[in-house]
């Protein structure tokens, strides 16, 4: 039997890579803060897609799980 070959992505080359670890450094020193304007339950989808499409949210809708 051939060896088996493994695939994947990489999301982040080097230099993106660098870009991120730049980004969680500013966001774990407290000088970059992400706006959360509202936050919904998985089973409102539907109701967060709506607030998102009507240009309600000043700031990133999260959906939360569990």
């Amino acid at each position: 039997m051939g060896e088996e070959k493994k695939m994947g992505l990489n999301p982040f080359k080097t230099d993106q890579k660098k870009d991120m670890d730049f980004l969680i450094g500013l966001f774990e020193s407290g000088k970059v803060k992400p706006v959360i304007d509202r936050r919904y339950p998985l089973s409102d989808v539907p109701e967060a897609y709506w607030y998102l499409e009507e240009g309600h949210a000043k700031g990133k809708v999260v959906i939360t799980m569990g």
